[in-house]
């Protein structure tokens, strides 16, 4: 078996839970890669195998996203392009998206003897198209933001099937899929949405008005966002808090579902749940 480390050593106690991750799988008999970047990290570990990024996904089992959610959005990146099953291992805030905590290492035995579950979860994608013609295409696993710098107002127009569905004076909009209702979505104003649902979440961004709220889309449904010209301000859209594409005037996006997804492995079940009761409601016990 092999696996495929993808740290962020910028989040607390990320190096020290790495190294004891590479312990562990030594001892369970499993080949540990990770990115040559990290070679000094991990000079104590002669056992470790290094390539590029891409390269070692290719040809990896598991790929272990060790950091806190931007983290796992970014090995998602990599697990979806090559269909590989993604762990994550919480060091950072949240951490919505990890399967363990940092005191919760001797799960990963459960990896050998596959005593888990994959949760398959819908990704999107935007195309932005200028005078008939594909100019970018990207894929997100939680949100796109379309907005002005500074939370400048802006005229949004929404089209499915040729047919106007809402017009929106907002600060901007953020479709998401369900994994990705509990990040910006949540914050806007957006509802909570179990991640194994399929469907398209659009929410407005601080709208002027009372009537604005989020809508689901079928997942099927291909949506198409027209943006009032107004050539004094620039209009971007931002993949999963990256890739910041700037709109030029006349521009369409299109979003949709992806054909990519991401195969999610949930080691101790009901992870999703405990997450948020545990991290966003706050019980009292």
């Amino acid at each position: 078996m092999k696996i495929v480390l993808y740290p962020n050593f910028n989040k607390p106690n990320a190096l020290p839970t790495a190294i004891k991750l590479c312990d562990k799988l030594n001892e369970l008999d499993i080949e540990v890669f990770t990115d040559r970047e990290y070679k000094a990290d991990f000079s104590q570990k002669a056992f470790v195998k290094y390539g590029e990024i891409d390269e070692i996904t290719s040809v990896c089992d598991v790929i272990t996203a060790i950091g806190g959610d931007g983290t796992i959005l970014k090995a998602s990146h990599y697990a979806s392009e090559y269909d590989k099953p993604l762990l994550g291992i919480n060091t950072g805030h949240l951490g919505f998206m990890a399967s363990m905590e940092i005191d919760e290492l001797d799960n990963i035995s459960k990896l050998k003897t596959s005593d888990y579950k994959i949760e398959t979860r819908m990704m999107l994608d935007i195309e932005q198209v200028r005078k008939n013609t594909l100019i970018s295409k990207y894929t997100a696993l939680n949100d796109i933001v379309i907005a002005k710098p500074y939370s400048k107002i802006t005229d949004f127009e929404i089209v499915t099937d040729d047919f106007v569905v809402s017009s929106i004076h907002s600060d901007g909009v953020v479709f998401s899929t369900p994994t990705g209702s509990t990040a910006y979505a949540l914050s806007a104003g957006g509802p909570i949405v179990e991640p194994l649902m399929e469907c398209i979440q659009l929410t407005p961004i601080c709208p002027h008005s009372l009537s604005s709220r989020t809508m689901l889309f079928a997942a099927d449904r291909k949506i198409e966002l027209r943006i009032s010209s107004n050539k004094k301000d620039d209009v971007y859209f931002s993949v999963d808090g990256r890739s910041e594409v700037k709109v030029e005037d006349g521009d369409i996006l299109l979003v949709s579902r992806s054909l990519k997804k991401l195969r999610l492995i949930d080691i101790k079940g009901h992870s999703f749940f405990d997450a948020v009761n545990n991290k966003l409601m706050n019980p009292i016990k």
